[in-house]
């Protein structure tokens, strides 16, 4: 047999405990509970970093961020890295990317591309005018009219903002990307490819067809806990900064329902577009010999601790991430791996079962069940460029009322901020900042929604040493020789 293609699917910023097989009633996934059926599906898959570009750099890597450099939402792919794309070309694959990119940015890795069909959140890649490869399955006007709707979405609050809006079904970006994924499969069944499908959805501006809306009336939506004591003196400054930006305990509780519900809805919108595409390798008769990933960059608060979105916190609704992989008759079908592993391991997974030699500096490991590697209990996240914490100070500098815009227009001094680790076992997850700032250490069993902060818990103090021996010798491991170079613009959080 021929090694096997891959289909490497990616949702933008869908965290697992949004997909009813890793919490009940959620979000029914039936195409992805179909593709865990052939595979193995990962119970604690987490994100090398909890942001956009950092992780899917990360992933395409297998290198983490501190590594590549990597380390903001403005640092791209860096020139000559050796990324999925560069292995697979070398190897003869024909190569594509259809749908969202925000990982490569330099010509010399879009001329690796065979196929490269770019939509973002708000409808085709302006840096891109045409696709190559391949033309669009819609005509391209109907694409853009489908996604103006996603340009000014009125806002329910300074924090919310969704829309359910009634245009063709066919020409949201979801369709649209399942349909040209499609149309390449079956330009491509005869020869060797690789390609990456990465939906857009669920991520922020949340729109979505009334169909999907309808299968999640707001009023059916389970709410998390908001403990009232969960920010108070125990809760890293950094987290207290975060919720006064996007505190939902002022929102109508029938928009912070509205909001989940319409994230939900986008979610099995993303699913019956999987279920377009599994259909397609079996008409193909594709199945048998190709290996098809699915999991998200990062996840996304959705509710939890009274947010939603996300910003440069460890909390599990943002780090830990949907993970499945299939490849019948080689990987075990239905099985439940419940170590802890990282999205990084994805890329030398593939390799692995591809008979591709892994290049060395690749930091992940081949999936335990996957794979015959061993299980592993300890999974890693980073966030953070080297610059200075982002203070209450700092965001009292900007007027009120804050919420999403207040997010957006200090992201990039609170992405820099810090040099912040997470270490996280199946019973408890610490955070390390070695700039500064509090440490953190939640009691994942005992408090399952990370709502206490427990560090400085006497009868802890055993568990705090094991976790930060977990965390140094990681960095041993892990930490190039030489030390990264920070964007020149980090400096003080007012400075901008």
């Amino acid at each position: 047999m021929s090694r096997p293609n891959v289909v490497f699917i990616m949702a933008d910023q869908l965290r697992a405990t949004a997909l009813e097989m890793y919490r009940p009633n959620t979000c029914p996934t039936p195409s992805l509970e179909r593709l865990a059926a052939s595979g193995v599906r990962y119970e604690h898959a987490i994100t090398p970093h909890p942001l956009c570009v950092p992780a899917r750099t990360a992933i395409m890597t297998s290198r983490y961020p501190h590594s590549t450099g990597s380390r903001l939402n403005e640092t791209f792919m860096p020139e000559g890295a050796n990324h999925a794309f560069r292995i697979w070309s070398g190897e003869g694959f024909k190569t594509g990317l259809i749908g969202k990119n925000h990982c490569f940015k330099l010509n010399e890795d879009i001329e690796m591309l065979d196929v490269y069909c770019e939509i973002t959140h708000g409808g085709r890649s302006e840096l891109v005018a045409s696709p190559k490869g391949m033309e669009w399955v819609r005509p391209i006007e109907a694409i853009d009219a489908a996604h103006e709707a996603r340009t000014n979405i009125p806002r329910q609050s300074p924090r919310i903002a969704y829309r359910v809006t009634d245009g063709p079904e066919e020409d949201y970006g979801t369709a649209v990307i399942a349909a040209q994924t499609v149309q390449f499969l079956e330009e491509s069944h005869d020869e060797p490819f690789a390609l990456w499908v990465s939906f857009p959805d669920p991520h922020e501006p949340y729109e979505v067809p009334r169909r999907y809306a309808d299968m999640f009336p707001p009023e059916s939506i389970e709410l998390p806990p908001w403990p009232e004591d969960e920010f108070d003196e125990t809760a890293p400054e950094r987290n207290r900064v975060l919720k006064r930006m996007l505190d939902l305990t002022q929102d109508d509780e029938l928009d912070v329902r509205g909001v989940i519900s319409t994230y939900y809805a986008m979610t099995r919108f993303v699913d019956d577009g999987v279920g377009q595409i599994l259909d397609a390798l079996e008409r193909l008769d594709l199945s048998d010999n190709t290996i098809v990933v699915f999991t998200a960059d990062h996840g996304d608060f959705m509710g939890e601790h009274g947010m939603i979105v996300k910003g440069g916190v460890f909390y599990d609704s943002l780090t830990r991430v949907p993970l499945i992989v299939s490849y019948p008759g080689v990987v075990p079908g239905g099985e439940i791996d419940a170590s802890m592993v990282n999205t990084i391991d994805i890329l030398p997974t593939l390799l692995r079962l591809q008979g591709i030699d892994a290049p060395p500096e690749m930091q992940g490991e081949p999936l335990p069940t996957a794979t015959d590697a061993l299980p592993r209990d300890e999974a890693f996240s980073e966030y953070g460029a080297g610059g200075p914490e982002y203070t209450m100070a700092d965001l009292e500098m900007l007027p009120e009322p804050y919420g999403y815009p207040t997010l957006i227009k200090n992201l990039w001094a609170r992405e820099a901020a810090g040099r912040r680790k997470m270490v996280r076992t199946r019973r408890w997850k610490y955070v390390h900042d070695a700039m500064g700032g509090e440490d953190e250490l939640y009691d994942l069993v005992n408090d399952p929604w990370e709502s206490r902060n427990v560090v400085s818990d006497s009868g802890n103090a055993a568990v705090v040493s094991e976790m930060r021996l977990r965390l140094a010798d990681w960095m041993i491991r892990t930490e190039d020789a030489i030390p990264v170079p920070l964007p020149e613009h980090i400096g003080p959080p007012h400075s901008r």
